[in-house]
């Protein structure tokens, strides 16, 4: 059976793109938005419809066949994000190693934001990097007992709880390191990593002084309201301003043993802004939808906005064409994880799981895992009636 969409009893009630059909078009009379935006937009509104073209679903038990719309695939829209998580953390399962898990997240100030917003590639890029020369930094210093080559996967996450810009990394790091001739493992303590303080101002340095470099070399735009930072002197205050800022982040360790590691990493791997299951209502041009209060022990609270600046929201977060936002760093790094996961395992003689390429799951399989709804039983009742 060939599906890749849940049944119609397990879809929420509202959806993105019914608020995309309805209000984008006045959005974009009366929005600028860029090529890719745009893009994102037309996608998500023909997701599963006919502009897209249809196929034929038949089941290898009964032979039943019924018409359906193709998806978009765009990883932008939330109806497409659940199989190809699935899809990664199957492959990541492999890969998974003996050793404590950290969760380490960076966070650019608010401060930066509509210069990000202008420089997306560049910055995030940048960001990026920033942690990963932090990493190397800290795992290559002595106080912290961890002298060799850290691994670990950068997630970018682009939106805060309600959807507004928020710029931060999320990290998963093995704790653990790797020595310069990869004959030893050296594991990090169980219940500590760095000392996040330390941690976020050695990021806090790096980070401004590449924001320097790149408008030293020109490469940054400011255009309309940040065209104030693009002067030397509106430059120097924004440096000046993010740099008596407190930047924030966190240290912490997230679970141990591996299926807890991958069912944490799956969090933060494959979101879009907002998922279809938020949005509670949308009526009369307004867009109701749930989100968490941080401040307040994650309280779940509901956000009621203009059709318009919901689309504005959610598209602050169209990143840009080929631009990653899921990356492997250090010994976790594409080209040499296979022979050094093998090699750790070795190492600390742990021979419990080889790396091996993973079992494919059938999709029925998979639906059944993540609803508990048997898709064949549905079509083949279809079937019969």
């Amino acid at each position: 059976m060939k599906v890749d969409r849940c049944p119609e009893s397990s879809r929420p009630k509202y959806d993105i793109a019914e608020i995309f059909r309805h209000s984008g078009e006045h959005f974009l009379n009366t929005h600028s938005a860029s090529h890719g935006q745009v893009k994102v937009l037309n996608q998500i509104v023909a997701c599963r419809t006919k502009a897209l073209g249809g196929h034929i679903d038949f089941c290898t038990h009964c032979d039943h066949q019924q018409n359906a719309y193709n998806s978009c695939r765009n990883r932008h829209c939330p109806k497409c994000q659940t199989i190809t998580k699935e899809k990664w953390l199957i492959n990541r399962q492999s890969e998974v190693l003996p050793a404590t898990y950290y969760h380490l997240v960076f966070t650019l100030p608010h401060d930066l934001n509509p210069v990000i917003l202008c420089n997306m590639r560049s910055l995030l890029n940048l960001l990026f990097s920033s942690v990963s020369q932090v990493i190397k930094i800290f795992t290559s210093d002595p106080q912290w007992r961890l002298q060799g080559q850290a691994g670990f996967i950068g997630v970018l996450h682009t939106w805060s709880q309600t959807m507004l810009d928020h710029f931060h990394l999320h990290c998963l790091v093995p704790g653990g390191v790797l020595s310069e001739g990869k004959k030893t493992w050296t594991p990090s303590k169980k219940n500590f990593l760095f000392r996040t303080q330390s941690m976020v101002k050695a990021f806090k340095g790096i980070y401004i002084k590449g924001l320097r470099q790149l408008y030293n070399e020109g490469v940054l735009k400011f255009p309309g309201k940040t065209e104030i930072h693009g002067t030397p002197t509106g430059f120097k205050r924004l440096i000046k301003t993010i740099g008596k800022k407190k930047w924030s982040g966190h240290a912490k360790s997230p679970c141990s043993g591996p299926e807890k590691v991958l069912e944490y990493l799956g969090r933060y791997t494959h979101k879009v802004a907002i998922s279809n299951y938020h949005i509670k209502s949308f009526e009369n041009g307004k867009v109701v939808f749930t989100w968490k209060d941080r401040t307040q022990n994650n309280a779940i609270k509901e956000m009621k906005i203009d059709a318009t600046e919901f689309i504005r929201r959610f598209l602050l977060h169209v990143l840009p064409r080929g631009f990653k936002k899921i990356r492997h760093f250090g010994f976790l790094s594409p080209r040499y994880k296979k022979n050094n996961i093998k090699l750790i395992r070795e190492l600390v003689q742990d021979n419990s799981q080889e790396f091996t390429q993973p079992d494919i799951e059938s999709l029925e399989t998979m639906m059944q895992r993540l609803t508990g709804i048997n898709i064949l039983k549905i079509v083949q009742s279809a079937h019969l009636k």
